[in-house]
């Protein structure tokens, strides 16, 4: 195997002087640049990224830290964030923590020295908890959450917007009793969207007590609420999950009853995971762009390790819009 030795002996110059040209350091004159790569070229030299690395103190490697790595939420997101790294040439590391904010704490302790940044999902969508993890030394950018003092750039998405988009639908297609499953009532992302569908229902329907049942973004409580609603003890002509999974097992649980999901009952979600598509009727949902949200975050990493100043004014919310699908078709 040629080695920098190797090259640097038959560009007549020293290992330091090669070693400098082949990562791309400003101290070495033009012609010897060219000079040295043109050798490197002929012999078939491939740097050693341990040994390059650890002259440019860099690991070409991004950090990523999530609440749970299950889902499809949680894929989609992976998968942006591959998208944009992966062609910039850099590796992954994942850390899970869990849900957890010392779980999260000591995640981001055990990145340091092993990549070059950090994209960090905090739980419960709040930085609060983690700031004390975090530090200036790694750029870091958050995801679906705002740092408390605006030193972190952020990507997030408008959850209270989506809400209202989804609650709209929902009167227009001739609801007036909707239900919602809710998220965590810790969970910030979960808050702004029961936010959301009780500012429409108030405004347009004048309804203050609207019927919330409690959910933490699993599957099982979609069949749990399905199965309460079911016993008639409450009237309801619509529910809205406030994610996809939970929405997606209140239509499996009342189909299953011989409920006509789409016309006796519309049923919506928000996120618009792929398993969306896949069910029947197929699923009406806020579409949050999960992919772009990751992948809009690994760009703003790596402006960041190209050496650009990025804080909270640089922060990213997205528009979500509205996918209309079978489960809302309404009785036309």
């Amino acid at each position: 195997m040629v080695t920098i030795r190797d090259v640097a002996k038959a560009a007549g110059v020293s290992v330091a002087t090669a070693s400098r040209a082949l990562n791309g350091l400003s101290n070495v004159t033009r012609e010897t640049r060219e000079k040295i790569e043109g050798v490197a070229a002929q012999l078939n030299y491939v740097p050693h990224s341990g040994a390059r690395n650890l002259t440019r103190r860099t690991t070409d490697t991004i950090g990523v830290i999530l609440p749970d790595l299950f889902g499809e939420f949680f894929s989609e997101i992976i998968r942006g964030i591959d998208l944009v790294v992966h062609g910039a040439g850099k590796s992954l590391l994942l850390g899970n923590m869990h849900g957890s904010a010392d779980e999260t704490g000591q995640a981001i302790r055990s990145m340091r020295g092993r990549v070059d940044g950090l994209l960090v999902m905090p739980p419960n969508s709040s930085a609060d908890s983690i700031g004390g993890a975090l530090t200036q030394h790694i750029p870091t950018v958050l995801l679906n959450a705002r740092a408390v003092d605006g030193a972190s750039p952020f990507v997030t998405v408008d959850n209270y917007g989506g809400a209202r988009l989804v609650t709209e639908h929902l009167i227009d297609r001739g609801a007036r009793k909707i239900v919602h499953l809710a998220g965590p009532a810790s969970n910030h992302d979960a808050s702004e969207r029961l936010r959301g569908y009780r500012d429409v229902l108030s405004e347009r329907l004048g309804d203050k007590h609207p019927i919330v049942l409690p959910g933490n973004f699993r599957e099982d409580d979609g069949r749990a609420a399905a199965r309460l609603l079911l016993t008639g003890e409450q009237a309801f002509d619509a529910v809205f999950a406030a994610n996809d999974l939970m929405a997606v097992d209140v239509m499996s649980e009342m189909r299953e009853a011989g409920v006509d999901v789409g016309r006796e009952v519309l049923v919506a979600g928000f996120d618009d995971i792929p398993l969306a598509r896949y069910v029947t009727p197929q699923l009406t949902t806020v579409h949050s762009d999960i992919t772009r949200l990751g992948s809009a975050a690994a760009l703003m990493l790596l402006r960041m390790l190209k050496g650009e100043t990025l804080g909270a004014e640089h922060g990213l919310t997205i528009p979500p819009t509205l996918a209309i699908r079978g489960s809302t078709a309404g009785t036309g």
